[in-house]
């Protein structure tokens, strides 16, 4: 059944903690995964692979080798029986070697920054040829984005890496051969490799939204009027781990678009304001007025509780209430549009997708969707009003996980710092915010469905107002 009502409730939001011990995988997690690549790869008729990567396209590359590439562009070739090869620049060489991925290092110098030294690589097809492709070949090619249906005019040839890169596959390929999108075999929502995470892969997500999550909990204490937009963002405490987007934080008019970067403007005592911190793994967001009470709101908008941000609130809680493994996708989006369908709202966005290494992988959840979530995926709550009003808007994104009983035993084993703050999590949704989530629902965030409206009423937020 979904919630009744929700309202405004003093609480204290508990200290979960942050992590003392940081999950890393092992070497043969990633030879695994290459070995399982073959094999569905050998099934779908592909005869080798090479996967793309560079700074801001990362995500593949990185699940398969472990190596994320810094400056450089960086190519993975992989060919049945031989040793995988990476292709990385000049300062990919050094980096690559420590990254001790199951892969033999190649140097390509033209993967390099411009006017770097390239007197030492042969040129690139005769380096793909020496990796063992050749003409007649089906190549799969990976790069970050599988083409679909709604991709007007693209079929399965339509690749998203540099022309250099494909030109030079096609001739290997040659007329007999093809070179053929195959993101799809990694991040497809249903089956894709990357939408089933292995334990040590999920308590590294937990690792990573720990942080970003208690960045933005730093903020909501102690943000205040006067402040410039840079002197809050700098209270999320960013410590070094890699962005998987670029930290967002504004206030005023630039606050109802979302993405901008922070910069030195002031904000003032009943500003709109959004934030969101995302590093590999995971991303948190929120959203809301720099006011203690709706009486600082402007008039017109007094209301903003009971009209944007109580219905909205009871959105996120139907989401976590009928999230579990074997829901579909279908109900999922079905259980946000059903309370916040209405034009008003404005949610156009998948209200909800997989969540990896990159900040959205793929979703499930879209209208009329039959896939099924299952054990082992990452998800994120991401449920955006854009009302293009004086209302603004309210906003919750948090990451969680799908595990069933033995992934959860697992977890519990392995990682029992992590598996501590899941159980305390789940307690203050439940307790505190009234939140009835399945036992596979593991909660990663530090301000679990936490939602204050008035940010300067520091231990006030949405909770569930049950008869």
């Amino acid at each position: 059944m979904p919630v009744a009502s929700v309202d405004l409730k003093s609480m204290s939001l508990p200290h979960f903690g942050e992590p003392t011990v940081m999950p890393l995988l092992a070497r043969a997690a990633y030879e695994t995964r290459i070995e399982t690549l073959l094999l569905r790869g050998a099934k779908a008729g592909f005869d080798v692979f090479a996967v793309y990567g560079d700074r801001e396209h990362a995500a593949n590359v990185a699940y398969l080798s472990g190596y994320d590439p810094r400056f450089e562009e960086t190519l993975l070739v992989i060919v049945p029986g031989r040793q995988p090869k990476l292709l990385v620049g000049n300062e990919g060489w050094g980096y690559a070697e420590i990254c001790a991925g199951p892969y033999e290092r190649i140097l390509y110098q033209t993967f390099s920054l411009p006017a770097q030294p390239r007197d030492r690589s042969q040129a690139l097809l005769d380096i793909l040829a020496d990796c063992g492709l050749r003409a007649g070949q089906r190549i799969g090619a990976i790069g970050w984005k599988p083409f679909g249906p709604g991709d007007a005019g693209f079929g399965e040839t339509a690749l998203d890496l540099p022309s250099f890169i494909a030109d030079t596959l096609r001739a290997l390929a040659g007329d007999k051969g093809a070179v053929v999108n195959a993101a799809n075999l990694l991040m497809n929502p249903t089956d894709g490799l990357r939408a089933i995470n292995e334990a040590d892969q999920l308590a590294s997500f937990e690792f990573a939204a720990t942080f970003t999550s208690q960045g933005l909990r730093n903020v909501l204490q102690d943000i205040e009027p006067g402040m410039t937009e840079l002197q809050a963002a700098r209270l999320m405490g960013m410590n070094g781990l890699p962005l998987g987007c670029h930290p967002m934080l504004s206030a005023g008019k630039r606050a109802a678009y979302g993405l901008p970067s922070p910069r030195l403007d002031i904000i003032k005592r009943g500003d709109p304001v959004t934030m969101a911190y995302g590093i590999h793994g995971a991303l948190n967001a929120r959203a809301g007025f720099l006011v203690e009470a709706a009486s600082e709101l402007p008039q017109a908008i007094g209301d903003y509780v009971e009209r944007l941000v109580a219905p909205y609130f009871a959105a996120v809680v139907d989401w976590y209430e009928t999230i579990g493994i074997g829901v579909t996708g279908g109900a999922l989006w079905k259980a946000v549009h059903d309370r916040i369908g209405d034009p008003f709202f404005g949610v156009t966005l998948n209200p909800g997708h997989l969540v990896h290494i990159d900040e959205w992988m793929h979703s499930p959840v879209f209208s009329g969707s039959d896939i099924k979530l299952r054990s082992g995926m990452a998800l994120q709550v991401d449920i955006i009003p854009a009302t293009g009003t004086d209302y603004f808007t309210s906003n919750i994104e948090d990451g969680i996980a799908l595990a069933d009983e033995p992934l959860r035993h697992e977890i519990a084993a392995l990682y029992p710092e992590a598996w501590s703050r899941i159980e305390a999590r789940r307690a203050f949704m439940t307790d505190v915010l009234g939140i009835r989530l399945r036992p596979e629902v593991l909660p990663f965030s530090n301000i679990p469905a936490f939602l204050p409206s008035f940010w300067l009423s520091r231990n006030s937020a949405m909770a569930v107002a049950r008869r």
